[in-house]
């Protein structure tokens, strides 16, 4: 636990002397008792009781104690809800995704693994969801209803290319559509309907300027959306994706990176192409570290499902220093409130 105004903490050392106030107390009216004429009744009317009488005080004195560290304004490392409103799926649909070493095969054990994430999200979660290539496009603009989630991650298209890069500025520009890409343009005017954009480059002012006049804020301050990218190749086209990743970070978006097939790669056979494909593990622990996300790998189809589980966890409750202020606080009026209760109870007066 740690506190916001520590200073303040210099004030518990008052509860020492007031302890020894409570035994000096005691004391004097011991001497009072002195002046009954029987002590033998004042004896028999203490018994059973004795120890009753001091748990008011002692409670007070907690409640006191809580009061004081209230003050300090203390703060804790607790897992709360997420306030992120808004996750981008950006999935590999490259033709290395019909490898087979994750059964049945890579596209389809990372398709099932999405459905059930999308299923396990808060109701007032928005998704969406980007599918990149050689080029990326937009699928399913950030929506709650399920329905249509699932239909976009069902209808994936294998294609040629992995531009990793490119999965990172689509899922970009739609969480920030005032960056200002013109992605029709960029693509050439070849996007392949009203509700799909591609970006086979990244813009030059962009790439060394950052996001065209955005302060930078402190990488994974952004609470509102995630981005989770899934590949399971090398990028082969498009701008460098950790050049993109620093524009994330600049922004404050999180991108979880997962990466899915053996370390050691596979070769895929496919039209009388023989093509090895190794997953590019460092470049994805990198964009996880610099936009401080998490890089998971998955090896096969239950690895993939409890990645996916952990990101749920990770999205729904997210862990964080909170002030506790409020929780203090009403401990102590419990115990203030007990040990007035207590002390009416066993001695018919308030302490």
């Amino acid at each position: 636990m740690t506190f916001q105004w520590p200073e303040l903490l210099w004030g518990l050392l008052a509860l020492p002397l007031l302890a020894v106030l409570y035994v000096w107390l005691l004391r004097r009216r011991k001497r009072v008792v002195l002046r009954y004429a029987s002590l033998a009744m004042v004896k028999e009317a203490g018994q059973g009781a004795a120890w009753r009488r001091h748990v008011p005080p002692v409670l007070f004195l907690l409640a006191l104690a809580a009061l004081l560290i209230a003050l300090a304004r203390p703060q804790a490392v607790m897992s709360l809800p997420s306030q992120q409103q808004t996750v981008i799926l950006a999935i590999d649909v490259s033709g290395s995704m019909r490898a087979d070493d994750v059964l049945p095969t890579r596209l389809e054990a990372a398709q099932a693994a999405a459905r059930t994430f999308v299923a396990d999200q808060p109701a007032n979660t928005r998704i969406g969801v980007v599918a990149f290539a050689a080029t990326a496009q937009l699928v399913q603009p950030p929506t709650r209803n399920r329905e249509d989630v699932v239909a976009a991650i069902d209808r994936f298209q294998l294609q040629r290319g992995t531009g990793i890069g490119n999965g990172l500025v689509v899922s970009l520009a739609t969480l920030f559509p005032e960056i200002g890409l013109d992605m029709e343009a960029l693509q050439g005017a070849r996007s392949g309907s009203s509700r799909s954009r591609a970006l086979p480059m990244l813009p030059r002012e962009t790439e060394n300027n950052g996001l065209a006049g955005v302060e930078p804020v402190p990488p994974g301050s952004y609470d509102e959306a995630v981005i989770i990218l899934l590949t399971d190749g090398q990028r082969t086209t498009g701008p460098d994706p950790l050049a993109v990743a620093k524009l994330a970070a600049d922004r404050g978006v999180r991108v979880y990176t997962v990466g899915i097939g053996t370390k050691e790669g596979t070769t895929i056979h496919f039209e009388g192409w023989s093509v090895h494909v190794k997953l590019d593990e460092d470049t994805l622990k990198s964009i996880a570290s610099l936009t401080h996300g998490e890089y998971f790998q998955a090896g096969t189809a239950t690895d993939l499902k409890k990645v996916y589980e952990t990101l749920n966890s990770r999205i729904v409750l997210e862990t964080r220093q909170t002030e506790v202020t409020a929780l203090v606080v009403a401990g102590a009026l419990v115990l203030l409130l007990l040990s007035a209760g207590l002390s009416v109870l066993w001695f018919h007066r308030v302490l």
